[in-house]
């Protein structure tokens, strides 16, 4: 997997200061992409034991709340299967930061539909350690600059501890 870049103290892509990394690749090429360059997957530079230790000495920072993963697409299978790894590093390390990603694949409609792409062999692991995924592709005709956490009115910000709780999609709410 390649990454694009590593934003170590982003407070536009979850809540509270968050270190964000952008991986590389995503077949979805929503037109008006903020990160046009991402949807190549050999885009940026490797992702390396060097590049975890670089957001683990962020994330390591008592101000920092959390990792969003962007893209790309997160959850392109190629990228699913190198973070995952990645996240069960930080799920045992920062227990108490949060963990999102920002997919435009939705959850419903792709990632928990078997023979769907991108869903694969470890997509409800990786679901299994997120706290919030921001779905649905960016659609530029539902722009809105005053959604929080969002680029566009049809995206879904979605509490998955609540959604693994109740089994069914539960929105979430800001807490």
């Amino acid at each position: 997997m390649n990454y694009g870049e590593i934003k170590k103290c982003d407070i536009a892509d979850g809540p509270g200061v968050r270190v964000t990394l952008f991986v590389s690749g995503c077949t979805n090429h929503c037109k008006g992409c903020f990160q046009p360059q991402t949807w190549d997957f050999d885009f940026g530079k490797p992702f390396t034991e060097e590049t975890e230790q670089i957001i683990f000495d962020e994330l390591d920072k008592p101000f920092i709340c959390g990792l969003t993963l962007l893209g790309g697409d997160p959850f392109e299978p190629q990228n699913q299967r190198a973070l995952v790894p990645f996240l069960h590093k930080v799920k045992e390390r920062y227990p108490d930061k949060t963990i999102w990603a920002y997919s435009g694949f939705t959850l419903d409609g792709h990632l928990w539909v078997d023979g769907s792409h991108p869903r694969c062999e470890v997509t409800d692991e990786m679901l299994s350690m997120l706290d919030v995924l921001v779905d649905g592709p960016f659609v530029e005709e539902q722009k809105d600059i005053r959604l929080l956490f969002r680029g566009s009115a049809n995206q879904r910000l979605i509490d998955m501890n609540e959604t693994r709780k109740q089994g069914k999609i539960v929105l979430w709410e800001g807490n």
